[in-house]
């Protein structure tokens, strides 16, 4: 593994399409939220995934070819892991968690990269990263224990995102190492098309989508959903694993630095409220993320 690089290494164009990337992914989480105004988790997460898995098809039948025999179960569990799983876990948290908290507990995919990265594929972690991770987890108990008010509670649905942050840590070691030669249409169009099954049965099974289209209220649902997928999904993990080709997994995992920011303030927009130990929570994990993978300054001499 190539060591990570420090951010005076990486060009503008890189950096914008990071900054692109947290606009996007951050706005994911409002559409969620007006997603779930009509519809169920279970229906928001399988439109979400038909609909960008059905953008791509076009691109990802022509690509199949390229994928090698054994990058196949890969390949299948980038899907797993950066897709299917993510997309259903995130819809029913959101059910009882704001979507700018949940923005911010999105924060631990840098943390939960560089672990796995650490355990199973042995890449090196310093103590900073250690203390780093320490501090990420204690915001993350913040969050999951207390209120807007500062109530001690227990919100098992903040667990639902901590479980998204290690799938997406998990995902992102599997491009990285594994498939380093394949280009991001690719990666992303063929893992989705191997997921799509799931959702097309849930669609034409129990799902109860095309019933439920009888206000108006409900196309906006459908829309923002609609616009999730594609954009949200499908053109958002093309950028996102073009990324973590370009620069390093950790490099691309840090666009959850921006994310809260714009998850947060398009949810206060919204009327969502937000007490100052949730904000507390979200700073923790934020500092704990940065002290993670912040390089030590040089020697000098």
């Amino acid at each position: 593994m190539k060591p990570n690089l420090v951010a005076e290494q990486y060009p503008p164009s890189t950096w914008a399409k990071l900054f692109l990337l947290a606009l996007v992914w951050g706005s994911s989480f409002w559409l969620i939220k007006m997603g779930l105004v009509t519809f169920t988790p279970t229906e928001v997460a399988a439109v979400r995934l038909a609909a960008a898995a059905a953008f791509l098809a076009p691109f990802a039948i022509v690509r199949m070819h390229r994928i090698k025999r054994h990058q196949w179960p890969v390949v299948l569990s980038v899907g797993l892991t950066g897709s299917l799983l993510p997309a259903f876990l995130f819809a029913l948290a959101q059910t009882q968690i704001a979507s700018g908290v949940t923005g911010a507990i999105n924060a631990l995919t840098p943390l939960f990269t560089l672990i796995i990265g650490a355990i199973i594929f042995r890449q090196w972690v310093t103590g900073r990263t250690v203390v780093g991770l320490l501090i990420g987890f204690g915001g993350t108990a913040m969050l999951v224990l207390l209120n807007a008010s500062g109530e001690l509670v227990l919100n098992g649905y903040a667990l639902f995102i901590v479980l998204s942050t290690i799938c997406y840590g998990a995902n992102l070691n599997l491009i990285k190492v594994y498939l380093p030669d394949q280009s991001p249409l690719t990666i992303t169009g063929v893992s989705l098309l191997m997921v799509l099954p799931v959702a097309v049965i849930y669609l034409i099974g129990p799902g109860e989508v095309s019933s439920k289209l009888v206000s108006s209220a409900a196309w906006g649902s459908l829309a923002a959903i609609l616009v999730l997928g594609v954009v949200g999904t499908a053109l958002a993990l093309i950028l996102f694993n073009h990324l973590v080709q370009i620069a390093t997994s950790v490099f691309a995992s840090s666009v959850t630095y921006l994310i809260p920011i714009v998850a947060m303030t398009l949810g206060v927009l919204s009327g969502e409220s937000i007490g100052v130990y949730q904000l507390g929570g979200m700073a923790l994990i934020l500092f704990g993320v940065w002290l993670a993978n912040r390089k030590p300054m040089p020697a000098r001499g």
